[in-house]
C-alpha cells in the first residue's frame, strides 16, 4: 500500500496483519504453540514416567554401584554400614541402657537389627530425595524428562541397597534361633508398602529441597528424633509401660515404627503379634497410599518449576 505525504513524497505503508490485536495466549493458540516445559496433566505425566522406568532402574543402579567405588572394600560398605550403627546401638542402648529388657538376647539382637536396617531404608531415601533436584539441576536442566523419576530412582536404589543388608538380616536371625517359615514371605509386602511410603515421602522433600536447599542441613535432626521415637532400639510398650497408653499407641502407628514392626513379626519367632498395634496391616497400606499418592500429586504440581531460578 502506498501514501502521499504533504510534500508530495510517496510513503509505503505496511499492510495490516490478521494477528493484529491479538493477545500472547491468543497467537499461542492460534499457532499451536505451548509453554516450553508446561506441567503435563496426571495421567500424561505418569505415563511419561512409566515410559523413563529402564532410565530409572539403570540410574539407580549406576548410583549405587557408584557409591563405594572410591573405598577398597567398595560395595561390601553397604552391608558393613548398618551393621556397623546395629553394633554401636547394641553397646549403648542393649548393654549399657538395656533397652532390651522384656526380651531375651535370641530375640532382642535380631530385633535391634531389623530396625536399624529398616530404620536407614526410610531415612537414606528422605535424605536422598532432598537433594534429588538440588543436587542434580544439570541434568535436570539439560534434559526433558518427568522429574519424579529421581526422587522415585533414589527410593528404588536404597531398596536395592537394602537388599544387601538383608542378607546379614537373615544370617543374624537364624543365628539366633529364627529359622525360615512361611511368615517370611511377609517381608515382600511389608518392603513394598514402605518402598510406596518412601518414594511419596523423598518426593515431597525433593520439592521441599528444591527450593530451600539448607533443608538438607535440618534433615539429620529430624531424622535423628523421628528414629529415637520409633522404637528402633527398644520395644515401645515396654519402655512406655508406666505411661498413659496413649502415647505408646501414637508411636506405634508412626509409619517408621509401623513398617520396622511387620518385618520384625514376619523374621523374629519370638516377636509375636502382641507387639504389634491393632489393625497394622491397614495402617501401613494407609500410610503407603496416603503418602505415596500424595507425594506423587504434590511433586507433580511444581513440575515446570524445577531447575528454574
Amino acid at each position: 500500500m502506498t501514501d502521499t505525504t504533504h510534500h508530495g513524497e510517496v510513503a509505503m505503508i505496511a499492510p495490516s496483519s490478521p494477528d493484529d490485536g491479538l493477545s500472547a495466549a491468543e497467537l499461542a493458540a492460534k499457532y499451536g504453540l505451548s509453554v516450553s516445559g508446561a506441567r503435563p496433566g496426571l495421567s500424561e505425566y505418569i505415563r511419561q514416567l512409566w515410559g523413563r522406568r529402564h532410565f530409572i532402574i539403570a540410574f539407580s543402579r549406576a548410583r549405587l554401584a557408584a557409591q563405594y567405588s572410591q573405598a577398597k572394600l567398595g560395595q561390601l560398605w553397604q552391608v558393613a554400614t548398618p551393621l556397623l550403627n546395629a553394633m554401636v546401638y547394641y553397646m549403648i542402648f542393649g548393654l549399657i541402657l538395656n533397652s532390651g529388657r522384656g526380651m531375651s538376647k535370641e530375640v532382642f539382637l535380631p530385633f535391634l537389627v531389623t530396625g536399624v536396617f529398616v530404620f536407614t531404608f526410610t531415612q537414606s531415601s528422605v535424605m536422598a530425595g532432598v537433594r534429588a533436584i538440588s543436587g542434580n539441576l544439570g541434568l535436570v536442566r539439560a534434559l526433558h524428562f518427568p522429574r519424579a523419576a529421581l526422587p522415585v530412582s533414589f527410593a528404588l536404589q536404597q531398596l536395592q541397597q537394602l537388599m544387601y543388608s538383608m542378607v546379614v538380616l537373615v544370617i543374624v536371625a537364624v543365628s539366633f534361633g529364627s529359622y525360615p517359615s512361611l511368615a517370611w514371605l511377609l517381608v515382600i509386602p511389608a518392603l513394598t508398602l514402605q518402598f510406596f511410603f518412601n518414594a511419596g515421602l523423598a518426593m515431597v522433600m525433593a520439592r521441599l529441597g528444591s527450593k530451600t536447599p539448607d533443608l538438607a542441613q535440618l534433615m539429620p535432626f529430624i531424622m535423628r528424633t523421628w528414629m529415637y521415637a520409633s522404637g528402633v532400639m527398644f520395644s515401645i510398650p515396654v519402655m512406655l509401660e508406666d505411661k498413659p497408653a496413649w502415647i505408646a499407641e501414637i508411636l506405634q502407628w508412626n509409619p517408621a515404627a509401623v513398617y520396622m514392626d511387620l518385618i520384625r513379626f514376619a523374621l523374629i519367632d519370638g516377636y509375636g503379634s502382641e507387639n504389634l498395634p491393632s489393625h497394622v496391616w491397614a495402617v501401613a497400606a494407609g500410610w503407603a497410599v496416603l503418602v505415596g499418592i500424595g507425594g506423587f500429586v504434590y511433586f507433580w504440581k511444581a513440575e515446570e518449576r524445577y531447575g528454574r531460578g
